[in-house]
């Protein structure tokens, strides 16, 4: 599967359910950001089957995990080690298009790659069972 398919299946598969539960706005974005931050470390050091494991429950329903743990290795082995990654923008949202109400963090990252420079990585994480986690993981 194309992975820029693969990333648009997986967004569109965590967005796809409703979630609940209530935190301010802020406080929501700021555990996210820090959920995202070691997923995301999970996923530099290749670590790939535990980044599987602790992403959201319909990212897990979606993707097996050795499809999961496939498909990132391909797509990140050429890119090299990160070499920087900057926060670009994190977004709280309840509502995105094609998906019910629930709680969303959309976090966009300028990620400097030894082999490649300015690509913008793009997590998505949810609500799920009181836990933000991944749902999504897009780089272009």
């Amino acid at each position: 599967m194309n992975i820029k398919r693969f990333g648009a299946w997986i967004l569109a598969t965590a967005l796809s359910i409703g979630i609940a539960g209530a935190a301010p706005v802020g406080e929501s974005v700021d555990r996210a950001q820090a959920a995202a931050t070691s997923w995301l470390s999970l996923v530099d050091s290749a670590e790939f089957g535990r980044s599987w494991s602790q992403a959201a429950n319909t990212f897990k329903s979606a993707v097996p995990e050795a499809q999961w743990v496939s498909t990132v290795r391909g797509v990140r082995a050429p890119l090299g080690p990160v070499v920087s990654r900057k926060l670009k923008s994190a977004t709280f949202t309840a509502s995105l298009p094609g998906a019910p109400p629930g709680k969303y963090v959309v976090l966009q990252y300028t990620t400097d790659f030894s082999n490649r420079a300015d690509a913008v990585e793009t997590v998505t994480f949810m609500l799920d069972g009181g836990a933000w986690r991944a749902a999504g993981y897009y780089i272009r």
